[in-house]
C-alpha cells in the first residue's frame, strides 16, 4: 500500500506546494557501499519513501538535495522524478546551505515549500499536513509565516531544542552542542521538518550565519530571524516514533520494526488474519484482501496481492505473484515475480512457481519448480515435476493443458505444449508437445534380472565374511 493518495486536509489550504527533500547526507554510521537513503524499509528505499510522502501532499514541485559523493542518489531520484529534480549541495555546509542549493530550481514557484529529510522514513502526510494547516491561518493573520514540526523526545540528547512562549510560539531552536544546561532539560526538539512561504524562506536563508561549534548554516536559525522580525513562528506536534530518523543500521533496523508494526496493525484492522503478526514481513505495496489467512513466518516481497479467501501458509516466501481468490499456498512455497495463481488453486510445499499463470484449481503439491509457462484449470502437477525452461542461453515457455494430469518426477523440456486431459507417466522426460487427451511416456522399458538382487547380497556377504576373518 502507497501513501501516494492525496491528503484529506488539503482542502484547508489552495496555496501552491513544493517540496524539497534533504538527501545530501554521507551516511557514514551506516558502514556500508550502498547509500544511506538508498536502504530500504518495507522493501522501498527511504528516499522513495520520503517522495510519497510529498506526492502524499500534493506538492506539485519536489526538489531533491543531493551530495557529489553518491551519484546513485541523483541517478534514483532523476529516474523517479525527472531530469531537473535533484540538485547538488557541494561542500556541504549544513542543512540551511543544502536548502538554499534548491533556491534557484524554485525560483518561479509561488507558493508554500515544506523542507523534508530522506532519511526519515516514517514521515507522513498526515504527520506533516499541520505545517500546512498553520500556515493557512497565516494569510488570516492567526497563523504561522514560518511553521515547525516539534515532538517531545524520550531522551533529548542531540536534538535540537525548541524554545517557546505559551500557545506554541517557537522563539528560537538551539543546536543540542550550542546549548546551556537550562536549554538541554528542555524535552520539546526539532525534528527538521519546516514549512513557509517560498520567498520568505529563501529570504531567510541568505541571512544564516556559520557561528555556531559545527561552522555550518543551520536551517533552524531562520526560526530566530523569522522571530526577530516580529514574523509569526509556531510548532506543531507529532509522536516520537514518525519523525525518528536512520543514521545507523541499528536505526533501520528500529525504523522497519516500526513500519511493520503498523502495517500489521492496519491489516488486522481490514480483516486480514494473522495468527502471530510480528512473524510476518510486509512490503511497502503489499495487496491483502479482507478473509485472507496469513500463516507464522511468512514473507512478502514487493509487488504481491492476495485475493479474500486465499490461505498464505507458514513459512512461503512470495514476491511480485498475484494469488487468487480461495487459493492455498504452502507451507515453504516460494512464489517469485510472474506467478499468476487462480482461484481455488493450491501451491504446496516446496514448490517454486515463477511467471507462470495457474489456472482455476489446479494442483501442485509437492517439490516442484514451475518457471515459464501456463498451467490450465483443474490440472494436477505430480510431485518432482520440472519445467526445463532454461537452455543455458535462452528461456523457453512450458504449457498444461486443462485438466492434464502430470506424473510424478516428470521433466517437461521447453518448449512443449501437453494438451488438454493429457497424461504424462511418472519418470517421464517429454520433449514433444502431447495431443489433448493423450498419454505420453517418456523413460527407457523396464528390465527385469530374475535373482539377481539375491546373488548380489550373497557374494557381498561371503567378501566381508572373508574380511572378518583375516
Amino acid at each position: 500500500m502507497t501513501n501516494a493518495v492525496s491528503s484529506p486536509a488539503r482542502a484547508n489550504s489552495t496555496r501552491p506546494r513544493a517540496a524539497v527533500i534533504l538527501a545530501a547526507g554521507q551516511g557514514t554510521r551506516m558502514k556500508s557501499p550502498t547509500p544511506k537513503v538508498l536502504h530500504r524499509i518495507g522493501g522501498r528505499t527511504l528516499l522513495d519513501h520520503a517522495i510519497d510522502t510529498a506526492q502524499a501532499l500534493d506538492c506539485e514541485r519536489i526538489v531533491v538535495v543531493v551530495g557529489a559523493h553518491s551519484p546513485q542518489v541523483g541517478e534514483h531520484a532523476r529516474k523517479r522524478l525527472g531530469e531537473g529534480a535533484t540538485v547538488l549541495q557541494d561542500p556541504p555546509q549544513g542543512t540551511g546551505h543544502a536548502v538554499l542549493a534548491a533556491r534557484e530550481a524554485l525560483a518561479d514557484f509561488d507558493g508554500d515549500v515544506v523542507v523534508t529529510f530522506a532519511d526519515c522514513p516514517l514521515l507522513s502526510a498526515p504527520v506533516i499536513e499541520p505545517l500546512f494547516d498553520l500556515r493557512a491561518g497565516s494569510s488570516r493573520g492567526g497563523g504561522a509565516d514560518v511553521a515547525v514540526l516539534g515532538f517531545e523526545a524520550a531522551n533529548p540528547g542531540a536534538y535540537g531544542r525548541l524554545i517557546l512562549a505559551p500557545g506554541h510560539v517557537l522563539l528560537r531552536i538551539v543546536e543540542a552542542k550550542d546549548a546551556d544546561d537550562t536549554v538541554k532539560q528542555v524535552r520539546h526538539c526539532n525534528s527538521g521538518v519546516l514549512a513557509a512561504d517560498r520567498a520568505l524562506l529563501f529570504d531567510l536563508l541568505a541571512n544564516v550565519g556559520n557561528d555556531n561549534a559545527n561552522k555550518e548554516y543551520y536551517l533552524t536559525d531562520v526560526v530566530g530571524l523569522a522571530h526577530d522580525r516580529s514574523l509569526s513562528t509556531r510548532a506543531a506536534f507529532a509522536p516520537e516514533a514518525s519523525v525518528q530518523g536512520v543514521n545507523s543500521q541499528a536505526e533501520l533496523a528500529a525504523a522497519e520494526a516500526v513500519w511493520q508494526a503498523a502495517r500489521r496493525s492496519a491489516f488486522l484492522v481490514e480483516g486480514v488474519t494473522m495468527p502471530a503478526p510480528d512473524t510476518v514481513h510486509l512490503s511497502w505495496d503489499t495487496r491483502l484482501a479482507a478473509g485472507v489467512t496469513v500463516e507464522p513466518f511468512v514473507v512478502f516481497g514487493p509487488g504481491v496481492s492476495v485475493a479474500t479467501g486465499a490461505v498464505i501458509k507458514a513459512f512461503s516466501h512470495l514476491e511480485g505473484a498475484a494469488v487468487g481468490e480461495g487459493a492455498l499456498i504452502g507451507p515453504y512455497a516460494r512464489l517469485r515475480p510472474g506467478a499468476e495463481i487462480g482461484p481455488d488453486a493450491h501451491i504446496g510445499n516446496f514448490v517454486e512457481v515463477k511467471k507462470v499463470k495457474v489456472g482455476a484449481g489446479a494442483k501442485a503439491n509437492h517439490l516442484s519448480y514451475l518457471g515459464d509457462g501456463s498451467v490450465g484449470p483443474k490440472a494436477n502437477i505430480g510431485a518432482g515435476t520440472i519445467f526445463c525452461n532454461y537452455d543455458g542461453f535462452d528461456k523457453f515457455e512450458t504449457h498444461v493443458g486443462a485438466g492434464a494430469f502430470i506424473g510424478s518426477n516428470t521433466a517437461l523440456v521447453a518448449p512443449v505444449r501437453v494438451g488438454d486431459g493429457a497424461m504424462t507417466g511418472s519418470g517421464s522426460v517429454i520433449t514433444r508437445d502431447v495431443a489433448d487427451g493423450a498419454l505420453a511416456l517418456g523413460r527407457g522399458v523396464q528390465s527385469d534380472k530374475p535373482g539377481w538382487a539375491t546373488r548380489f547380497r550373497a557374494m557381498k556377504a561371503a567378501k566381508t565374511a572373508r574380511k572378518d576373518t583375516k
